[in-house]
């Protein structure tokens, strides 16, 4: 406060704390990373609790992608390049009191006419026109083969404006979502609960929606891929001189995807026998040896998280 007041009065020529993060000394809550094999189960859990492909795809969307709930339950068939395969983000779906808006419109059915603003904190302030979060936030997202061949077929399969809808069309609100269907995929379900149908363990207990951004870039860590490529995908900008000189090239995009898509195989394979059954059932492409050309090599049966 005194180095503020010193430099509003000119005493000094700056105030030497300009910029300065204090921050409250206690520890940052861990964070959990899935593995492959554990997304992929949760999706099927997703799946089998009456989501079918959108639940399915919208928590494969989380891990391979590292998007925000909003980038990605606010996509709309439009924002889809089918020829780089990638999902263009620059209007995220946002929550406000209750009611969902998509570029600044009210977005709570296929009726709204999109007169409505969201309500700011600021009663003169202009409302944000659903852009994303920072500049940096606007960006494209190209998805692994396998991911993207899942992505198209959820969007023939209906005709709904948003991509990764509810069961009935309407966009997800991110509470019922949670509570309905995520934690009970991530955590299990046990036998002496409400309304249980039969015990589910779980997969990775507590794990949220936001972790899965956590996991995806951790990943990308773990596979080698450069900072300046990583921050690029999660709609990061660069820290200090890096923000200058470093450049996300065709080759580094190429290397994300390659790993992404070894990771996503590998999943594939790790399933069990019965798993892997069901798996195709659901996705008869998967059955195809172009579908998952890795497979051969890979005991199906194994039981390995990885």
């Amino acid at each position: 406060m005194a180095g503020v007041a010193a430099g509003r009065a000119r005493m000094i020529p700056a105030n030497p704390c300009s910029g300065v993060r204090v921050t409250n000394g206690e520890f940052d809550t861990e964070r959990l990373v899935a593995t492959p094999a554990q997304a992929l189960r949760a999706a099927m859990r997703l799946y089998e609790q009456g989501l079918g492909m959108s639940g399915f795809v919208l928590c494969l969307m989380d891990v391979y992608t590292g998007a925000r709930w909003g980038e990605l339950v606010g996509q709309q068939r439009h924002e889809y390049d089918s020829e780089r395969r990638g999902i263009e983000i620059r209007s995220p779906l946002k929550e406000v009191a209750g009611k969902v808006y998509k570029g600044g419109r009210k977005s709570d059915d296929h009726h709204s006419d999109g007169r409505q603003r969201p309500p700011t904190r600021r009663g003169n302030s202009r409302p944000k026109k659903g852009r994303t979060k920072t500049p940096a936030g606007t960006r494209f997202v190209a998805l692994p083969p396998g991911i993207a061949v899942l992505y198209e077929e959820l969007m023939d399969s209906h005709r709904d404006p948003f991509v990764l809808s509810t069961p009935e069309g309407h966009p997800w609100r991110r509470s019922n979502f949670r509570i309905r269907f995520w934690r009970p995929a991530w955590d299990g379900i046990d036998l002496d609960e409400s309304g249980a149908g039969e015990r589910r363990p779980p997969i990775l207990p507590t794990f949220t929606f936001h972790e899965g951004r956590h996991t995806h870039s951790t990943w990308l860590t773990e596979d080698g891929i450069p900072e300046v490529a990583r921050r690029a995908r999660l709609g990061q900008k660069m820290k200090g001189i890096a923000r200058v000189y470093d450049h996300v090239t065709p080759a580094m995009v190429n290397q994300i995807l390659d790993v992404l898509e070894e990771r996503w195989l590998r999943s594939l394979a790790s399933l069990y026998p019965g798993e892997r059954a069901k798996l195709v059932s659901w996705f008869p492409h998967l059955r195809s040896g172009r579908a998952v050309p890795a497979l051969g090599a890979v005991a199906i049966s194994s039981p390995s998280d990885d």
